[in-house]
């Protein structure tokens, strides 16, 4: 079962990689067959509730593959500096641009799971 955890969690952080380095909208160009169009779950409110979203997935998928082991504070300092360095990327791939609230969407999502885990952890 954790193996195929672990397997789930790289597969998630590779696809969202690609669609993160990708210069347009993959998901646009699947959903609407417009590259151009970037689909939106919910409104956005201070962060990007996408980034939010996605980040907070991808957190969950990673803690759940590594509870209980030594990994977990380094799955945690790289989802944190992945969060950061693939929304400064966006600075460099045409069609992108940063975006503090999707920064701040990716590292609240980190965090949000990361408390979460700890809380859980204080009353297991």
């Amino acid at each position: 079962m954790n193996k195929i955890l672990i397997l789930g969690f790289h597969t998630i952080n590779l696809i969202l990689i690609i669609f993160y380095l990708y210069p347009r909208s993959l998901l646009g160009l699947l959903l609407y067959d417009d590259s151009s169009i970037q689909p939106q779950i919910t409104k956005d409110f201070l962060i990007s509730s996408n980034h939010f979203y996605l980040f907070i997935v991808l957190s969950v998928m990673g803690i759940l593959a590594y509870h209980n082991t030594r990994r977990i504070y380094f799955l945690v300092n790289y989802l944190f500096f992945l969060s950061i360095i693939i929304e400064l990327f966006h600075m460099f791939i045409p069609n992108r641009s940063f975006e503090v609230s999707d920064l701040f969407g990716n590292i609240m999502g980190v965090v949000v799971v990361f408390v979460f885990y700890k809380i859980q952890q204080k009353y297991e």
